[in-house]
C-alpha cells in the first residue's frame, strides 16, 4: 500500500485521468479506450506523472491508494438525467453508463479523502452530479439568448469569455477577472451540490466553473484548460500540482 510518507517523497505526483470509451469500430472492432494528448502533456508539463484509469467502478478506491491527483475529464456524451433526479431525458442527451459509474465512485472517494481534483467540462458537470447537484440538459431549451456553448470554431480557439467569481480559489490560481476559452458542451450546471460554490460565470449566464473551498483542491470547469488558450490555464494545472505535493 502506498503511505503518505511515499507519497510526499515523490518526484512527480501521480495524476489519475479517467479515459473515454467508444464502441466497436473505427480504432478497433473490440470496445476501446481514448483520450486526447494534452491531457496528459498538459499534466507533465505542471510536473505530473500522468496515468490512465480504466472504468472499473468496483476498482475506484484501489486507484485512489496510487495516485495523488485526479482528473476527470470531458467527452461527447452527458451524465444521465435519471441520476440528478430528472423524469425526462432531453432528445440530445447521450450517456455511457459504465463510464459514469465509475467517474462517479472515484470522484466521491476523492472528493472524501480530499484527494486534489479537477474535472474539465463534462467532469465538472460529473462533479456537481456526484455531491448532490442537477444540470441543464440542453442549454438553448433553458438559457434565454444562450451563447454558442458549443462553438462553431476550432477548439483550440476561444468561443467566449468567462467572468472569474471575486474572493474564489479559481481567482487566486488564474489571477484574472475574466478569462477566454473554448466551449464544446450543451449542458451545464443548473443547481450547484450543497458545498460547492460558482467561481466562473459566462455572459449569458451559464455556470462555467465550481469549487470545494473546504477541500484542498477541489475545482471543476467548464471549458478545456488543456489547450492552452488563456495564460490561466496552464496555471490550474500548476495549481492542481502543487496541492498534491502540499
Amino acid at each position: 500500500m502506498v503511505t503518505a510518507m511515499m507519497r510526499s517523497r515523490r518526484d512527480r505526483p501521480v495524476i489519475g485521468l479517467s479515459l473515454d470509451s467508444e464502441a466497436p469500430g473505427g480504432y478497433s472492432k473490440f470496445p476501446w479506450y481514448a483520450l486526447r494528448q494534452n491531457y496528459f502533456s498538459a499534466i507533465a508539463a505542471a510536473g505530473g506523472l500522468p496515468v490512465a484509469l480504466p472504468h472499473e467502478p468496483e476498482l475506484a478506491e484501489h486507484y485512489l491508494t496510487l495516485i495523488d491527483g485526479l482528473v476527470v475529464t470531458g467527452g461527447a456524451f452527458d451524465v444521465d438525467p435519471s441520476l440528478f433526479g430528472a423524469s425526462e431525458h432531453h432528445a440530445t442527451v447521450i450517456t455511457k453508463d459504465q463510464r459514469t459509474a465509475f467517474e462517479l465512485a472515484i470522484c466521491r472517494g476523492a472528493h472524501r479523502a480530499d484527494l486534489p481534483s479537477l474535472g474539465i467540462c463534462g467532469g465538472e458537470q460529473l462533479m456537481n452530479v456526484a455531491l448532490g447537484g442537477t444540470l441543464i440538459q440542453h442549454i438553448p431549451d433553458e438559457v434565454a439568448n444562450a451563447l454558442a456553448h458549443e462553438q462553431p470554431n476550432p477548439r483550440n480557439e476561444p468561443g467566449h469569455a468567462v467572468e472569474v467569481s471575486a474572493a474564489t480559489r479559481l481567482a487566486n490560481i488564474v489571477g484574472r477577472k475574466v478569462m477566454q476559452v473554448n466551449s464544446a458542451h450543451h449542458q451545464a450546471v443548473k443547481a450547484v451540490a450543497p458545498g460547492l460554490a460558482i467561481n466562473a460565470i459566462a455572459p449569458d449566464g451559464v455556470i462555467e466553473g465550481i469549487e470545494d473551498a473546504a477541500r484542498k483542491f477541489f475545482i471543476g470547469v467548464q471549458w478545456h484548460p488543456e489547450f492552452a488558450i488563456d495564460p490561466g490555464d496552464q496555471k490550474l494545472f500548476d495549481a492542481l500540482i502543487a496541492a498534491c505535493r502540499s
